[in-house]
């Protein structure tokens, strides 16, 4: 296949400083939970970038200093040259398929607790750290502000000998740069306070060093956060943020556009943005420089991608999250395979890896972050090594996953659904208030399996273990999801708790099914992650009253991982819910909820006209036991019910490995090198 003529402006060279892109495709610095302790899985994952014709690839985040320590969170270090060695195999990854390598240089002022360095916490001005802890934020004098700027300095030249084409200087995200910069955190009254020139003069000092420092020989590239989303309390893009940039425009090589106010609003969800959400913060930015520009949007559509350059929005198509879940999306356009495009569904499970100091994960990629690891390519899977006759059992996330990549590696399968339409649980839940997107997980591989010939779908085949005896596979495999709780088992109740005979229970299953309620709702909701809210929206849109209750502090506590918490909640407030927190469920009475509190046992009657229960679920198991004397294996939620995400991951690691012997599926490891060390005379000790 060939290249749609449309898509040609996608491939244009770009010239950046004193290096040219190869095309317009970017990606732009993100996390991806390795840092410089896995240093061999970074290397590989950014090499597949590459691979799959991103232009740019850039690192995450990359610390300058000791006193920029963001333990427990993983982070890259250009601390010394040992560190320059390290990262030079990521750029020689990325170098390999003729990409350029970008380097985010970062210190987080009072972003960080150094907790691991032990250094003390600095900042434009003394106060507390962004985390909870004794600590606080030790001002910086101007003798301070002179050794950040050697600091930065430096860690731009070891960039530089670590053969990368692109240095930061990061002003985003409300770290370091940025907090001199915003009168929110700047209320200094010397030549780096007030106005904002005086509040621009670091940035402007750090883009100047770092051009002498490099800018020779590596683009040097602004990243930026124009707004703040803080109102006149903060930047803003229609006047400081367009000020910042009409003011430094000329400076730098490239200006990398972001959004502030926290990583939740850069990286919006798509229950709380559409794509290219951003274009109305970063659209000015091309008609105050002749500097490249490049912003992200969660972009996904070729389409949307080449209106954002002919319409002058921006020279590049910046992706993170939609560069994960397809690293091959470039590829995909310029082969004419743009159909086969994995979208990104942003649902941010990317996001919780990384809030949650673990390897990156996603949705709709099951082989991210297993790139080295295991040695997964997204875009390639070994074809089988001998004939085999597999029978799928459901037709949900793992059971078209599964599907899929058996079918990819050129088994024979057969994939029967019980229902009139394929997608399991993400029909349902693709169907609340703000995920439809969701449905992409679905589309995507119902798409490709419908394509293939050794692949059969059977929709309204709901077998029985007799109909699955006499199919006489090689392989049965179970994907038949899981079910919602009504005995009060969750997160924190162990235990089935007292129900009275008389009460009526419902669950998102019951909703789903097409319950009709009608008064009061009561949602009880021991789960945390994001059904209970986005039913709770689904509801109040739909006029009800409805009360919250949950042993958490907030809504939808799960969702902090996924930088949703604070959107989710506050969309529910302003539709009116009402809240009840600390209180774990302690029976079920005809129409009254018993709850204690968790912290005092305190108990609690709540009356309920409809009981919603969103607790733990069971995996529907029952066809699996009686064909156990076939060896069959269960995947997904009918295995461990869990997040789309892991259910995916589940059918793909378990096609992956079929047929395989035990020694090559074994996963590598990446282990800290052992240095021995002298340690000092212990003359003064006690004995």
């Amino acid at each position: 296949m060939s290249r749609n003529p449309y898509y040609d402006v996608l491939f244009d060279s770009v010239q950046i400083g004193p290096v040219t892109a190869p095309n317009r495709f970017y990606q732009t610095p993100h996390a991806t939970g390795m840092g410089n302790m896995k240093p061999n899985s970074s290397a590989t994952l950014r090499g597949i970038k590459a691979e799959g014709g991103w232009g740019v690839v850039c690192t995450e985040y990359c610390s300058i200093h000791p006193s920029a320590d963001d333990s427990p969170y993983t982070y890259l270090t250009l601390w010394d040259d040992e560190d320059a060695h390290q990262l030079s195999y990521t750029s020689e990854a990325i170098h390999a398929h003729g990409s350029l390598a970008g380097i985010e240089l970062w210190h987080g002022g009072f972003h960080t607790n150094n907790r691991e360095t032990r250094e003390v916490t600095i900042g434009p001005m003394a106060g507390s750290t962004e985390y909870m802890q004794p600590g606080q934020v030790r001002a910086m004098e101007i003798s301070d502000i002179k050794a950040f700027r050697k600091w930065h300095r430096d860690a731009a030249i070891r960039a530089m000998q670590a053969n990368f084409d692109i240095v930061y200087v990061y002003a985003g995200h409300e770290y370091l740069p940025f907090q001199f910069l915003s009168p929110r955190f700047n209320q200094r009254s010397d030549e780096y306070g007030g106005s904002l020139i005086n509040r621009s003069r670091l940035l402007r000092e750090m883009i100047e060093d770092t051009l002498e420092a490099v800018g020779h020989r590596c683009a040097v590239a602004v990243r930026l956060a124009v707004d703040e989303l803080q109102g006149d309390k903060g930047i803003t893009s229609e006047y400081e943020g367009r000020k910042i940039i009409e003011y430094l425009g000329e400076m730098p090589d490239l200006w990398d556009i972001a959004l502030g106010g926290g990583l939740g609003n850069d990286s919006c969800s798509s229950r709380f943005s559409p794509e290219a959400y951003q274009e109305k913060y970063a659209g000015f930015v091309k008609t105050v420089t002749s500097k490249p520009v490049v912003s992200v949007g969660r972009f996904t559509s070729p389409d949307t991608m080449v209106g954002q350059i002919k319409r002058g929005v921006q020279d590049f198509i910046g992706a993170a999250r939609p560069s994960i879940a397809d690293p091959f999306l470039p590829a995909k356009i310029n082969q004419g395979r743009e159909d086969e495009i994995r979208e990104c569904i942003g649902c941010n499970i990317c996001r919780s890896a990384n809030n949650e100091g673990v390897p990156l994960r996603c949705t709709q990629n099951p082989t991210m972050g297993e790139e080295w690891r295991r040695g997964w390519h997204p875009d390639y899977i070994p074809t089988k090594h001998r004939e085999s006759k597999l029978l799928v059992i459901g037709g949900g996330p793992a059971g078209l996953e599964v599907s899929l990549a058996l079918g990819d590696r050129g088994y024979q399968v057969t994939l029967a659904e019980a229902n009139d339409e394929l997608g399991g649980r993400v029909v349902h839940e693709s169907s609340l208030p703000g995920l439809q997107h969701w449905i992409r997980v679905r589309d995507y591989r119902r798409y490709l399996i419908g394509r293939m010939s050794n692949v059969d779908v059977y929709l309204q085949s709901e077998l029985g273990a007799g109909d699955i005896e006499e199919f006489n596979a090689d392989q049965i495999i179970i994907a038949s999801g899981s079910e919602w709780r009504r005995d009060g088992v969750g997160t924190n109740v162990h235990r089935p708790v007292e129900v009275s005979d008389k009460a009526q229970i419902l669950t998102p299953d019951d909703i789903f099914s097409g319950v009709e309620l009608s008064g009061d709702v009561l949602i009880y909701d021991d789960e945390h992650y994001m059904m209970a809210g986005a039913l709770a929206e689904k509801l109040l849109l739909a006029g009800h009253s409805v009360t919250y209750l949950s042993p958490a502090m907030m809504i939808s506590s799960w969702t902090t991982m996924t930088d949703e918490q604070e959107f989710i909640q506050s969309r529910l407030i302003s539709l009116g819910i009402n809240t009840v927190f600390t209180q774990k469920i302690s029976r079920i009475e005809a129409a009254k909820l018993i709850t204690r509190c968790i912290y005092s046992e305190e108990s609690f009657e709540h009356p309920f006209t409809n009981l919603i229960m969103i607790t733990g679920r069971l995996p529907k198991a029952d066809l699996y036991y009686q064909l156990e004397h076939l060896k069959p294996v269960r995947i997904g939620d009918c295995f461990v019910p869990s997040s789309i995400a892991d259910a995916v991951y589940s059918g793909h690691k378990f096609a992956r490995e079929y047929g395989e012997e035990v020694a090559n599926i074994k996963p590598r490891r990446e282990r800290a090198l052992f240095q021995s060390v002298s340690l000092p005379l212990n003359s003064g000790a006690r004995s």
